[in-house]
């Protein structure tokens, strides 16, 4: 048994160095440490921009107080669902500011979760229906050619990047639906979305009171 075991180590050890070696070997690594060096810069701006604009501009808890006064739960629950199945176009973050000023905000923002995660794997299956309109095939060929390429190498990492950093999730599960990357592997690292969500929701809604 302990021989079966150590063997079933050392089979691992091989596979992981090989793993790291076509990683680096291929730019992954880089891409990645790119990836979060573009990011930082927009998330301290947003940060400042938020800090100014609720100083000196207006209450942003005035307006999230108005916004749940005047629009329906259901309403803003059916927005941020279309926002996050086609291309992410709101921010996630307001929303989960709006969760905070409610009534059930931990159910709420279990909700917005679930639904960013849900909007993700239709945006997937967006992506595999638009390969086969041929305009559309020829325009994502040309403007997304770079994302392609990645995607297609390293696959579920570039789902953990969409579904972790303040990128569009949903333009990343396009992307992976465009290329036919396994939908299991979508759903299983889709679901570091919840993360995501649990992580800027401390953050959050330790700024909104």
């Amino acid at each position: 048994m302990k021989d079966s075991k150590k063997g079933k180590k050392k089979n691992k050890s091989p596979k992981a160095k090989r793993l790291h070696v076509y990683y680096k070997r291929t730019g992954f690594y880089m891409f990645i440490w790119e990836s979060l060096k573009k990011a930082i810069g927009p998330i301290i701006a947003v940060i400042v921009g938020l800090i100014i604009f609720n100083k000196y501009v207006y209450n942003i808890n005035d307006g999230l107080q108005a916004m749940t006064e005047t629009f329906s739960r259901a309403g803003v629950l059916i927005t941020f669902f279309v926002s996050e199945t086609i291309l992410g176009l709101i921010p996630p973050e307001i929303f989960i500011a709006w969760s905070k000023k409610t009534t059930e905000p931990v159910i709420n923002l279990s909700i917005l979760a679930f639904l960013s995660y849900l909007g993700g794997i239709i945006a997937y299956f967006i992506g595999r229906s638009t390969r086969k309109i041929k305009t559309i095939n020829q325009y994502l060929e040309v403007k997304m050619a770079k994302h392609l390429k990645n995607t297609s190498k390293w696959g579920g990492f570039l789902i953990l990047v969409g579904a972790l950093l303040p990128l569009p999730f949903s333009i990343s599960c396009m992307t992976a639906g465009m290329i036919k990357y396994p939908i299991k592997g979508v759903i299983t690292f889709g679901l570091f979305r919840f993360l995501r969500f649990a992580i800027y929701a401390w953050a959050i809604f330790n700024m909104v009171s």
